[in-house]
């Protein structure tokens, strides 16, 4: 695509939304308030907001490799800090979507450099569940497996972090675990029980 196209499509884009609401980038100034906080993959192929069918200011938004969540990584947890406790997002999404280059990367043993101690927090997840993993004889049927069991995991690490916890006793914020489904588009919900994912581990992860 030609760089100039891009400015183009965004003078169109600016037209069609002034047609409707002449007012739509004033009100869009003011400020947001969104309900969901939505943590997804970079992929290219995977956005928020078309998949949602949202507009601009429903939806804060926070994407990476995989979409991974580990505790330390900065700029996830500040992510979580501010959409939860500043924001005061009511829902917490983890997106992840089949054929993710990310989780198909870390089911093979290579050396990519930079990318293996990022890699090394999905092969953590295959280890977890290596047993239901390795039971699994076709190929393309782990992967999607490993995909699903990521985002339950990332969900976990969601639920660990203190601004979480604390907006759950307060406000009974919740944590989805949801599948895009590149091949078909269809999101699915991989129904989450955040209440029991809750009281399994806090015992050892409680922090407030």
């Amino acid at each position: 695509m030609d760089i100039e196209q891009i400015f183009g499509n965004n003078q169109q884009w600016i037209a069609e939304k002034l047609l409707i609401d002449k007012a739509y980038f004033k009100n869009l100034s003011k400020g947001q308030n969104p309900e969901f906080l939505y943590i997804g993959c970079s992929d290219s192929r995977v956005t928020a907001e078309e998949l949602m069918g949202v507009q601009p200011g429903d939806v804060f938004v926070y994407r990476n490799i995989a979409n991974m969540i580990p505790n330390t990584d900065l700029s996830a947890m500040s992510v979580i800090n501010y959409a939860v406790s500043h924001l005061k997002v009511k829902h917490i999404v983890v997106c992840g979507h089949y054929y993710c280059s990310g989780v198909k990367a870390a089911m093979h043993s290579a050396n990519l450099g930079i990318l293996n101690p990022w890699l090394r927090n999905i092969r953590d997840v295959y280890r977890l569940h290596k047993l239901e993993l390795n039971s699994i004889k076709s190929i393309e049927k782990r992967y999607k497996r490993l995909v699903e069991l990521n985002v339950q995991e990332q969900c976990v690490n969601v639920i660990k972090t203190p601004d979480v916890q604390k907006a759950y006793r307060d406000r009974k914020i919740k944590v989805h675990g949801w599948v895009f489904d590149v091949h078909s588009g269809k999101l699915i919900d991989l129904k989450i029980d955040f209440d029991k994912i809750l009281g399994d581990i806090m015992e050892i992860y409680r922090i407030i």
